[in-house]
């Protein structure tokens, strides 16, 4: 019994582990993408103007 509960929580910790690594990277992946977005508003106003 205390085996198996031992995998169960290894597993929910690994499992925590890799959700956490997975949201900075979407958070990563906005701010990249929010930097791009930025900088060709701020290029299509330059050659605006």
């Amino acid at each position: 019994m205390f085996d198996s509960l031992d995998e169960q929580i290894r597993k929910d910790e690994d499992r925590v582990a890799g959700g956490h690594n997975a949201r900075m990277m979407k958070y990563a992946l906005y701010a990249v993408v929010g930097v791009a977005v930025m900088g060709a508003v701020i290029v299509g106003i330059h050659y605006m103007g």
